[in-house]
């Protein structure tokens, strides 16, 4: 049956497998709760159909059975009132009923293992989407928290580059500041040395300048009688 091949993987399929192949296992639990939930519906239609066919196929094997014995028993009531002939009459309607009885026991057979596996892919189909409600919320809040560690284990590594960049500022700031050390000892070094000479004549030069000045000033308080 094309419905058995269809849903045959229902049987074999496992939850936990399915979840441990997924990146998201709360988003696989959501579909797979939904694709099992539709092919409930489905199953329990096909799976009615089918056990409809076992009882209707169990229900011909045994009026076949009555039949059988009913013309086995007229056979016997024939041969007890001394009519052979119609004893023969019988039994052969007795063995077109037995061979045909074959068959449909045959067809029987083939409709309850049909039946078996469709209730068995039902009751598999409910106990998965049980076993899913419980588990939703409890997957779902794992899932939470695993993405939460996530996020801090990003920010965390956020906080490792900054401090990175503090240590590599630190070291460009020694690195300036040894430049600058290093330019103001050259312009130290570049300046052009003074002679002993100079700074006397320096010296004497203001001396005598400043003997004019007081002159100057002498001069100016005498005229102006101070």
């Amino acid at each position: 049956m094309a419905i058995l091949e269809r849903f045959g993987d229902i049987i074999k399929a496992n939850i936990n497998d399915l979840l441990d192949r997924c990146e998201d296992p709360a988003k696989m639990v959501d579909q797979y709760l939904r694709d099992l939930t539709e092919s409930l519906a489905e199953v329990k239609k096909e799976t009615a159909s089918v056990m409809a066919e076992e009882s209707r196929t169990k229900r011909m094997v045994e009026e076949n059975a009555a039949e059988v014995k009913k013309y086995e028993d007229l056979a016997k009531k024939a041969l007890m009132a001394g009519n052979e002939g119609d004893a023969r009459v019988f039994l052969g309607k007795k063995q077109q009923l037995t061979q045909a009885g074959e068959s449909l026991q045959a067809t029987y057979a083939a409709a309850r293992e049909n039946a078996q596996k469709m209730r068995q892919m039902h009751d598999k189909l409910v106990e998965d989407i049980e076993t899913l409600h419980t588990r939703q919320a409890a997957i779902k809040a794992k899932v939470a928290v695993a993405k939460t560690q996530q996020q801090m284990a990003k920010v965390s590594s956020g906080s490792d580059r900054a401090g990175d960049a503090m240590n590599a500022f630190d070291r460009m700031e020694q690195k300036a500041d040894q430049m600058l050390d290093s330019a103001n000892a050259m312009a130290e070094l570049n300046k052009k040395p003074v002679s002993q000479a100079d700074a006397l004549e320096k010296k004497y030069a203001q001396g005598a300048a400043d003997a004019a000045v007081d002159d100057e000033l002498s001069r100016l308080k005498k005229e102006l009688g101070l």
